[in-house]
């Protein structure tokens, strides 16, 4: 009797096991499949063309409908949206070429600037409301906008100096510390939209009922904060993985369904939602100060 549960439970394991390499094979062959990677790369070009192509007509829509203003904060918003998915599509229609470019330095600079420009976009969005928040409370706000360009300044430096170490590195040291850097800034951004987005939305809640559109901005405000708070988490998480996991490496041509699922995720998905919850038009006449959540 306690031999047959041991055959029966040896039969039971030894049958994941072969489904397990089934499905590992399965991944596998679409990973060395031309078909598949095709297929892929340029299904995640035509989602950032449409992206990119929707910021450019809400651009143009807001520049129509208060051109009195100049390059205000959201039309720099919609202007940056439209250059960082504008360049994904361009990288990912011509995946072949990128993939293949030598020495590899120069590929994770193509590769990474657009993930450096999304981060710039999106922490634009938490300095407006940092700047809100701070001159609803009657705060001093006139170091925050220095602070923000110092801020991203540095980045952008740390991450040249890695560039520059990684063409002239023979190791992976660089490639390595470039993902993790971008995987702490994405962390940190988590944080800050978690920290005004929060602090934005309770105060709203405070206002009046009774005030005019606190609801729809109470909405605009929460779900922004979580969809961008859970973005950047997210690339946090996956970019510390793939730069200690080579399986789980990112930006490389034989990873197509990890890429497909990662920018999915962290870029397509959540500039598409934002820009949806931000479509609303600015009234005519109204200062700068508020049009992101408008």
């Amino acid at each position: 009797m306690a031999f047959g549960l041991r055959t029966k439970s040896f039969g039971f394991i030894e049958g994941e096991a072969h489904e397990f390499v089934g499905a590992l094979q399965w991944w596998n062959q679409i990973d060395d499949s031309d078909q598949w990677q095709r297929g892929t790369y340029y299904a995640l070009c035509a989602a950032y063309t449409l992206v990119s192509f929707v910021a450019l007509v809400q651009l143009v829509r807001i520049q129509r409908r208060v051109p009195e203003y100049g390059w205000t904060t959201q039309k720099v918003f919609h202007l940056m949206n439209f250059v960082v998915n504008g360049l994904r599509a361009v990288l990912f229609g011509f995946y072949r070429s990128v993939f293949a470019i030598r020495p590899k330095a120069l590929e994770q600079v193509l590769m990474e600037v657009p993930g450096l420009l999304f981060f710039s976009t999106y922490t634009l969005l938490v300095l407006f409301w940092a700047e809100i928040y701070h001159q609803a409370r009657s705060e001093p706000a006139q170091k925050l906008r220095p602070s923000y360009f110092i801020i991203n300044g540095f980045i952008y430096l740390i991450q040249v100096c890695l560039w520059i170490y990684m063409s002239v590195s023979k190791t992976a040291a660089g490639l390595e510390a470039a993902k993790l850097l971008l995987a702490v800034i994405s962390f940190f951004a988590a944080l800050a939209f978690l920290l005004y987005g929060g602090r934005l939305f309770f105060l709203l809640r405070r206002f009046p009922i009774e005030s005019r559109g606190r609801q729809k901005k109470l909405y605009e405000v929460g779900s922004v904060t979580s969809i961008c708070c859970t973005c950047f988490l997210i690339r946090c998480a996956l970019l510390a993985l793939s730069a200690f996991d080579e399986n789980s490496d990112l930006d490389v041509l034989d990873h197509p369904i990890l890429n497909l699922m990662y920018y999915l995720l962290v870029e397509i998905v959540p500039s598409a939602l934002v820009l949806f919850i931000l479509r609303k038009l600015p009234p005519r006449g109204v200062s700068d100060q508020y049009h992101p959540i408008k």
